[in-house]
């Protein structure tokens, strides 16, 4: 097996042990289920970064719809245009019910991901998608809210490199709260179904 296999199995297998931990907290957690804690308080949380045209988004901007959170980079090769791809096919098929639905695309390399960079990335995809990037330390934060894993790749220069990362979309209710999770390999209408039970 080639290094960047062994690196992508291992990115993979870390993002599964998050998710399979966080299902852990919600049924072995004191509270879990009660509305004091368990998974819904496992996946996400607050966050405040700037969106593709310069404005400050928080996660409570979105109470009331459904959110479809991602979380990559604009330089990513494969995963995230795959990813993002999918969520836009997946919004397409819901047709009206869409509208109740905000897609987020998150970065995790804010060093080269400006809101110009992002703001020219978007436009590949649903023209709804909101792309959020901020500094190195609130795009972390966003992170861990969300058990995200992610590590620049040890080979490539300042420039050129590649970022180790979580391949998950996350369905999150009105209320902010987990919902579903989404793997690499999801295709757009089992992602539209999904969500469709929610709308």
């Amino acid at each position: 097996m080639s290094p960047a296999a062994r690196r992508g199995l291992a990115v993979f297998v870390a993002g599964l042990l998050l998710i399979a931990g966080a299902f852990a907290v919600d049924h072995w957690w004191p509270g879990a289920g009660d509305g004091s804690g368990g998974l819904g308080a496992a996946i996400g949380g607050p966050f405040a970064l700037v969106d593709q045209n310069g404005v400050v988004r928080r996660d409570s901007d979105f109470r009331g719809e459904l959110m479809l959170v991602y979380f990559g980079y604009t330089f990513c090769p494969d995963a995230c245009p795959t990813a993002l791809q999918t969520m836009s096919s997946a919004l397409d098929e819901l047709g009206d019910g869409a509208k109740g639905v905000q897609p987020l695309f998150i970065t995790v390399d804010p060093e080269r991901d400006t809101v110009q960079q992002m703001k020219l990335y978007a436009a590949n995809f649903h023209p709804r998608l909101v792309a959020l990037t901020g500094s190195a330390e609130q795009t972390a934060a966003a992170a861990r809210a969300y058990r995200i894993y992610f590590e620049k790749a040890p080979h490539g220069d300042e420039t050129d490199y590649l970022v180790d990362h979580s391949s998950f979309v996350y369905l999150m209710g009105r209320d902010g709260r987990y919902l579903a999770h989404f793997g690499p390999d999801v295709t757009a209408d089992a992602m539209a179904a999904a969500i469709r039970k929610y709308l």
